[in-house]
């Protein structure tokens, strides 16, 4: 049996199977990406005298859609050199190149007859130890092999990927009667550390786990808004972030994922079930003639909503479903919204919303119910564990709490005694549970009810939860920006405590002072936080406020000790690593480039951005990301630092973000020092090796060196590129005026070229131009906007 897979084969190139190829190559595996050989030619193919033997044509269904990569909003790729990892070919000349191949995996039409032919003859190819799977959304995974061998049975199972597959942390394994426990074990792991899934073992029931569940749910929605007379923007006020779910809600999310993959897939379980369970599965007549109408979404231009006009007079419209007409929409006021809006915490805010009598309490309080009895009548049916359900609703379609989870947020108690005064049939297994004195599905530890007793989850090592270091005799020190703990193994953790990771004094100290403990009594330290973003930036409302009060003085002194601190971390006795993740914008990467090393998740989008406020950078990330660009160069060699300094200043300037972590490392701002991790659950972990590496190689600070400038002569270089965008009028005058900063700061000032000047003449240079444009109204407006919109201001 193989247990390492070094290529792979992707059957079917449609959204999916073209997506999953990008995931593959995005991660370095090479894939060969098969379709079918077209019966007809197009007419550009007829244009150019191609027939249907050319391979050009054979090809073309693979060729096509692995174009589509590039369009497609979000890039399935996160680097467009990945596209290079995957070889088109078609299911009749290249079929015998499956021997090549350690997983084959199968995403063609959802039709149980064409997956049998299909693997029928992928059987002949198949070499022993290959793994061989399908992405079925549903499709029982038992029929599909029938008829098949014993060892392409053992090596057979379901591997249902969440579209889009670079994003959606789930991956439902789905095991046959007959598939290896050894090949399950190993693809687990595989699919956990190379592919960076959340695993989810489901069983070979209609939908899985996810889709039923969330399938189930979607239609008590909708049948509910039609019971109470809700609008389709009412439901989606309710549905979205104020319950925990994301910000799609529900008919936004319908829109995405398109209404007839929805349709499609609530058949898929209405064909294969009787009884109460049929009718919810069977949809309302609306969504069987809005998907005849092709108003199935964004792809189709409508869907649920429309969009309409431009600019200003951009309309986002509604559907009534009474009269297929599209209208003004707006959000559901009631006294509970309004409460939960407030409330403070996940379970205060679903119990303000469900337990209220008002129309929004009502909606959610039936359709939450409807969603939490039905997972538990078929927990045991779909799934070996509540755990499973629960990761399944988490990790696929993004819910912040799955439905056991919400189950303890409302209180099981309490929503069991009004669920049976409603009449409705409380699964025996639930009020066993509490019965015996266990009142929550969950411990505080973590362990989940399973059949009359609580199950800790099996331990994972390289997942290491940030909130849980921040708790008990973990902590070293705090204050009110960040928290010093104890991460094991001689080695110590810093996370950011304060609003959205912001930079602010507390934090800065408590950099400092956490570097001063770990040079003392720690092999090294791991910057890790927790959130939404890593961090993105600094308190841009503080420095505002400073600014408008003339505080300069102030301002000045923030950022020296900015600049000091990110300082201390390039120059720690002690390896510092960072482990970034999502957003890590401005005085976040300023943090991170002068790190011994970046553990970054996949998903990490770094940049300095400080021009969309109109500022400069002013952490030291100009010097940083210069002195990066340096390293790359060979020692004792004579190197035009033009082309060198005009990169650096382009992507501050125009504010570049690497769109994934491999495209922040081709942005220069990580090297062969760090590295990209693919599941972000184990970017800590991976941080903490690191630094115990680094520790036991005997680490040793860079030496500090003179820095070779471009001078006065490059920075007219820099200057008269941005001029140019100015003539062109791509740029603002105050952009060509932060643009100049910018290129003075990073040639050095006023000095030949060639020059060789200390980092610390370039911070006095970075801190003058951060002072000189606080002051400015222009940037005060940039600033300002930023903070009420979120998006910046072109002034």
């Amino acid at each position: 049996m193989k247990k390492d897979i070094q290529r792979a084969a992707v059957l079917g190139s449609g959204v999916m199977g073209s997506g999953i190829a990008a995931h593959l190559a995005n991660i370095g595996i090479p894939v060969l990406l098969l379709d079918i050989v077209p019966n007809e030619l197009t007419d550009e193919e007829k244009a150019k005298g191609l027939t249907l033997d050319d391979r050009a044509v054979r090809n073309r269904l693979a060729a096509n859609n692995k174009k589509q990569l590039f369009k497609q909003n979000p890039a399935p790729l996160a680097s467009k050199k990945n596209a290079r990892e995957i070889e088109v070919g078609n299911l009749e000349d290249d079929i015998e190149r499956l021997a090549e191949v350690d997983w084959i995996i199968e995403v063609v039409v959802e039709k149980l007859e064409v997956k049998q032919k299909l693997f029928e003859k992928v059987e002949q190819y198949h070499k022993p130890g290959t793994i061989v799977s399908s992405n079925t959304s549903g499709i029982s995974v038992n029929a599909m092999v029938e008829g098949r061998g014993d060892e392409f049975r053992r090596h057979f199972m379901g591997t249902h990927f969440f579209n889009p597959p670079r994003y959606l942390h789930l991956l439902e394994i789905i095991p046959t009667e007959d598939t290896d426990e050894e090949v399950l074990s190993n693809m687990k792991a595989f699919a956990e550390d190379v592919l960076g899934k959340g695993v989810v073992e489901a069983k070979d029931t209609p939908n899985f786990i996810g889709n039923r569940i969330g399938t189930y749910g979607l239609l008590v929605s909708v049948q509910k808004m039609k019971e109470q007379g809700l609008t389709i923007t009412e439901v989606d006020s309710i549905t979205g972030t104020l319950i925990g779910r994301p910000k799609s809600a529900t008919f936004r999310t319908l829109d995405v994922v398109g209404l007839d993959t929805f349709l499609h897939v609530a058949r898929n379980v209405y064909d294969q079930v009787e009884g109460k369970e049929k009718e919810i599965f069977d949809p309302p007549q609306f969504l069987k003639d809005m998907g005849e109408k092709g108003w199935v979404g964004s792809k189709a231009g409508q869907g649920f909503y429309l969009k309409k006009g431009k600019g200003d007079q951009k309309q986002i419209l509604e559907l009534n479903p009474e009269t297929f007409e599209y209208q003004q929409g707006q959000s559901l006021k009631a006294p509970s919204v309004q409460a939960a809006g407030q409330a403070k915490g996940k379970a205060a805010k679903i119990q303000a919303l469900a337990y209220a009598d008002d129309k929004a309490g009502t909606f959610i309080w039936e359709t939450l119910k409807a969603t939490l009895l039905y997972s538990a009548k078929k927990s045991d049916e779909i799934a070996n564990d509540i755990a499973a359900i629960d990761n399944a609703m988490k990790w696929g379609f993004g819910w912040e709490l799955g439905p056991f989870e919400v189950w303890d947020a409302l209180g099981v108690e309490r929503s069991v005694k009004r669920m049976e005064a409603e009449g409705e049939d409380v699964p025996a297994w639930v009020k066993d549970m509490l019965e015996s004195g266990h009142e929550t599905f969950y411990t505080e530890t973590g362990a989940f009810y399973h059949r009359g007793s609580y199950q800790k989850p099996d331990a994972n090592i390289k997942e290491i939860n940030v909130p849980d270091l921040l708790k008990g005799d973990n902590v070293i020190k705090k204050n009110a920006g960040a928290a010093l703990t104890d991460l094991g193994d001689g080695v110590a953790a810093l996370t950011f405590t304060s609003p959205n990771n912001s930079i602010g004094i507390d934090v800065i100290q408590m950099v400092s002072s956490a570097i001063d403990e770990v040079e003392e009594n720690y092999k090294g330290l791991v910057i890790a936080n927790k959130g939404k973003n890593f961090c993105v930036g600094a308190n841009l409302m503080m420095m505002l406020m400073e600014a408008q009060d003339d505080a300069f003085d102030e301002i000045d002194m923030v950022i020296r000790r900015f600049q000091g601190m990110t300082s201390r971390i390039r120059y720690s006795k002690k390896p510092i690593v960072t482990a970034p993740f999502q957003m890590t914008l401005g005085g976040g990467a300023e943090i991170c480039l002068p790190s011994a090393s970046i553990q970054a998740s996949a998903e990490t989008y770094m940049g300095l951005v400080e021009t969309g406020v109109g500022l400069v950078p002013g952490g030291g990330g100009n010097k940083e990301l210069y002195i990066r660009e340096l390293e790359k160069m060979p020692e004792d060699v004579d190197v035009d630092l033009q082309p060198l300094a005009n990169s650096v200043f382009e992507k501050i300037a125009m504010a570049k973000v690497g769109t994934s972590a491999q495209e922040s490392k081709e942005n220069g701002f990580m090297s062969d020092r760090d590295d990209i991790i693919a599941n972000s659950k184990h970017i800590v972990w991976n941080a903490k090796q690191k630094v115990q590496e680094l520790h036991e190689k005997g680490y040793q600070p860079p030496i500090r060196k003179p820095i070779p400038v471009v001078g006065e002569t490059g920075y007219a270089t820099m200057l008269l590129g941005a001029k140019s965008l100015r003539v062109g009028e791509q740029i603002s005058d105050h952009d060509l005026k932060i643009a100049g900063k910018i290129a003075f700061l990073l040639a050095g000032g006023r000095v030949p070229k060639g020059t060789e000047v200390d980092e610390d003449y370039l911070l006095d240079l970075e801190r003058e131009a951060f002072l000189s444009l606080i002051a400015e109204p222009k940037t005060q407006m940039r600033m300002q906007h930023m903070l009420k919109n979120g998006k910046p201001l072109r002034n």
